[in-house]
């Protein structure tokens, strides 16, 4: 069975963006800071690498004093967007919630897949349609731990270069001079990881805008990480039938690839459109039908309605078939 991730606590901010951030919600922060460096066994210099926020900056944060020195025997206050950084990085919400985790089966597939990876070091590839919560569940994943595991967002545009440096970004580690050392440097790197007790873990979401050069370099880690560093290439059918067109063309590299990912695919099975488990909390039907027929996917589910409950919550009014048509400017029946 996969683990059960941890759903991060609220926290309701009230009234902030016209003014200062609070004092008792600076604390608030902060002792979550704490609790998440404990839980995950994380140093402040490791929390500073991945996060952005510098040593003295975070020093003075967790000693909850409200100035930094700045030289010269100035101070400057901590600017409350460093907070808002921390509790990003924590997983710690500063605003009310309306989108709970509902473990669909595809949340359970994707999990138990990045487990297994994870512990054996494999590389796998999950296959799942638009909007099915690939990223999210990804996301989530990655956040439950950040010693380990790394995300990589490939890009339409991303040639090999940029995607070598996307990951070297992201691990933190000196940049070389030409894609072969930045390559070897990254395996170093992830090799040194395990060495030193961690079971790392790359995946890279909408691996379907991988180009041929970038699937070649999906090799070459496979090759030199196979039981070091868990590999997980994330994306939609598109990425399977673009393997299968180069690989039938014997493009240089792919055939390679795909025997070593062959047995590694997992698909996911197809999202179900009645959305029973999202929508158990909404009472009107004609809302619940509407919802059915015009979203596709738990990704457009949530965009409608994540703004129309905060809408609704904001206007003081009831949660309609009628007030999300008016909305979204559908036609009132």
């Amino acid at each position: 069975m996969p683990k059960v991730l941890k759903v991060p606590k609220v926290l309701k901010v009230k009234n902030e963006k016209s003014s200062q951030m609070k004092k008792e919600t600076k604390n608030t922060i902060t002792d979550a800071l704490e609790a998440y460096l404990q839980q995950h066994n994380m140093s402040a210099n490791s929390f500073c690498a991945k996060s952005g926020i510098n040593a003295s900056t975070l020093s003075a944060i967790r000693a909850k004093k409200d100035f930094i020195n700045a030289g010269n025997d100035k101070e400057v206050i901590i600017a409350d967007k460093y907070y808002v950084i921390l509790a990003e990085h924590i997983g710690y919400k500063l605003e009310k919630t309306y989108w709970e985790v509902v473990p669909t089966p595809q949340m359970s597939r994707i999990l138990a897949t990045l487990e297994d990876a994870k512990e054996f070091g494999d590389t796998n590839v999950i296959i799942g349609a638009t909007g099915c919560g690939k990223t999210f569940i990804s996301g989530l994943f990655v956040n439950e731990h950040p010693n380990d595991c790394f995300i990589i967002k490939v890009g339409s545009t991303d040639n090999i270069s940029d995607l070598l440096d996307k990951i070297i970004d992201t691990l933190k580690i000196p940049t070389a001079k030409t894609k072969s050392k930045k390559l070897r440097a990254i395996m170093q790197y992830l090799k040194s990881l395990k060495l030193n007790g961690h079971k790392p873990m790359i995946i890279f979401d909408e691996a379907e805008y991988m180009k041929q050069p970038a699937l070649c370099s999906m090799k070459e880690l496979y090759d030199n990480l196979k039981g070091t560093c868990a590999i997980i290439l994330v994306g939609t059918d598109q990425l399977v039938q673009s393997l299968d067109k180069l690989r039938k063309k014997n493009k240089e590299g792919i055939p390679q690839l795909y025997r070593r990912i062959k047995f590694g695919i997992r698909i996911l099975q197809p999202i179900d459109k009645s959305f029973k488990d999202f929508l158990k909390g909404i009472s009107d039907k004609g809302l619940v039908k509407f919802l059915c027929a015009n979203c596709e996917n738990y990704g457009e589910l949530h965009d409608v309605l994540v703004p129309a409950m905060r809408e609704a919550e904001r206007l003081g009014e009831e949660l309609t078939e009628k007030f999300v048509r008016t909305m979204f400017n559908f036609p009132v029946l």
